[in-house]
């Protein structure tokens, strides 16, 4: 499956690094009127799912106009469904803080 920029899913992945590619997923899935990307893995270091490397663990904070109408739980999946691939990669943790604009 190719990307919606025309690169193959897994250049992408080995282009940039998860807090970037979580951003530019929500920016193009959501057009948010505000994002804000958090890597807080260093906080769990040692739990389960935390890799050394880091880049396991994310809160995301974001307000888009896409959530009118939604229940936080239907937001919720939707952030995570627009995340999928990042949990199949590595992803192990998501705490998600989302409100319509």
């Amino acid at each position: 499956m190719a990307a919606e920029d025309g690169a193959h899913p897994l250049m992408r992945q080995e282009l940039t690094s998860r807090i970037d590619r979580i951003r530019d997923t929500l920016e193009r899935s959501f057009s948010p009127a505000a994002l804000e990307v958090r890597d807080d893995s260093a906080r769990h270091a040692g739990h389960g799912g935390a890799r050394p490397e880091g880049e396991t663990h994310f809160i995301v904070t974001i307000r888009a106009s896409a959530f009118a109408g939604m229940s936080r739980v239907a937001m919720h999946r939707a952030v995570n469904e627009a995340l999928a691939p990042e949990f199949e990669t590595g992803l192990h943790a998501l705490t998600i803080k989302a409100s319509a604009a």
